[in-house]
């Protein structure tokens, strides 16, 4: 059996590659499948099941798969991965397609996980700064991005009418995920000329 999952990971890894290079890992009594560091599908018994996604449900209504189980304190517990049948291992697009939804779909629910993760974590943020963001009503690194740089700056403006312009930089190096030092000449540029806008005179 454990032979059968291998040459069905080897297969899935030629058929896939397209979606960037997949690693495996064992994992519950099966294997993992992951692009990045994101999984998006399992082998299990020398079969591979794709993560259903949103995208994903008109091909299983149409299709019934087969859906990964396993036995957990004697009781059967069905997981969200869906099989791949002799069919749609003959329909490569299709397999194609279907493993992109799985892959988005799990990078998606990653990044919204991520997201409500504290301020703090993010690059650029001081215990200072992000007390100010608290303060300001933005409390978490989705609605930072929702808000994005720019208008997270003008409210913190509202009670701290001396900000900088490299707080600005910060917030957008958060968002970004890099040092604020690391922006692009090119953006840092455009928010400068963006502050000017705003203060004629801004004295920064």
């Amino acid at each position: 059996m454990k032979k059968l999952s291998y040459d069905r990971i080897y297969k899935s890894q030629e058929y896939l590659a397209s979606l960037g290079t997949i690693h495996y890992r064992s994992l519950f009594g099966s294997y993992s499948l992951t692009v990045g560091d994101t999984v998006f599908a399992m082998v299990a018994s020398g079969e591979l099941y794709l993560r259903a996604c949103e995208q994903s449900v008109q091909y299983c209504v149409k299709h019934s798969p087969v859906w990964l189980t396993f036995m957990k304190r004697g009781r059967p517990v069905i997981l969200n991965y869906y099989q791949v049948n002799d069919a749609l291992w003959r329909n490569q697009t299709q397999l194609l397609s279907l493993s992109q939804y799985s892959l988005d779909a799990a990078v998606k629910e990653k990044q919204s996980r991520f997201a409500h993760h504290r301020l703090r974590e993010l690059p650029n943020m001081t215990y200072h700064l992000e007390s100010l963001l608290n303060e300001a009503g933005i409390k978490d690194e989705s609605t930072l991005r929702v808000l994005g740089a720019r208008m997270c700056w003008l409210k913190l403006r509202q009670s701290n009418p001396s900000l900088t312009v490299k707080i600005l930089f910060a917030l957008e190096g958060a968002i970004s995920g890099v040092h604020e030092a690391a922006l692009p000449a090119v953006r840092r540029q455009e928010l400068v000329e963006w502050v000017s806008s705003l203060m004629p005179e801004p004295g920064y």
